[in-house]
């Protein structure tokens, strides 16, 4: 696994697409915290939190060799734990529904109706390819790594209060494209880039 840990998150990739369980198991244990944190900032559930993230990390090995070399696994991760917890979530007001056939629940039900697939993935990749080098990569290790502040600017040898600079650049620079986009400025990736996201 050591030596697994010095490999580019394309190297792994590659090598996952080839059915290498060691670079399996060395994107797990890079990313299964941060996805961890984001599933539960949305579901609210800590069982449930843990089974969703099993069953996304189930999904990119069973869907590895779909996956490009070039991709990002950060982006296609974060994308996915979305979508699951968001479905998650749908459920679980479609079930309060049943009991309370309020409005406010009815509506909240309709802003959440994401279906799977990769829809969101592309709009997320096509956000980051209009950043700047620099913030697209602080966007990647803040928001997809879950580090902190201190530790982005510590990889990036640049000062925490740079990486604060380029962070808000970003966010605010991807909100602004997926307004731009017609048909996604409803949808629940916008709610989560403009609001979920950013704290």
């Amino acid at each position: 696994m050591a030596a697994y840990s010095a490999y580019t998150d394309q190297e792994l990739t590659a090598l996952l697409r080839q059915g290498d369980s060691m670079a399996f198991d060395a994107l797990y244990w890079k990313y299964h915290q941060a996805i961890y944190k984001n599933i539960f900032k949305l579901t609210k559930d800590k069982l449930s939190s843990q089974d969703i993230l099993q069953d996304v990390f189930s999904a990119l090995w069973n869907k590895r060799e779909s996956l490009h070399a070039d991709q990002s696994p950060a982006n296609w991760l974060f994308t996915v734990s979305f979508n699951y917890a968001i479905n998650f979530t749908k459920k679980r007001l479609k079930e309060a529904i049943v009991v309370d056939r309020s409005a406010d629940l009815e509506d909240l039900a309709e802003l959440y109706e994401v279906e799977e697939g990769d829809e969101q993935y592309k709009l997320l990749q096509m956000a980051l390819q209009k950043l700047s080098p620099q913030k697209r990569r602080v966007f990647e290790l803040c928001k997809l790594e879950g580090k902190t502040y201190d530790q982005t600017a510590l990889e990036m040898n640049i000062s925490k209060h740079t990486v604060k600079e380029y962070l808000s650049g970003a966010v605010e620079s991807i909100k602004k494209f997926i307004k731009d986009n017609p048909g996604y400025s409803e949808t629940a990736l916008f709610v989560v880039l403009t609001e979920y996201i950013i704290k």
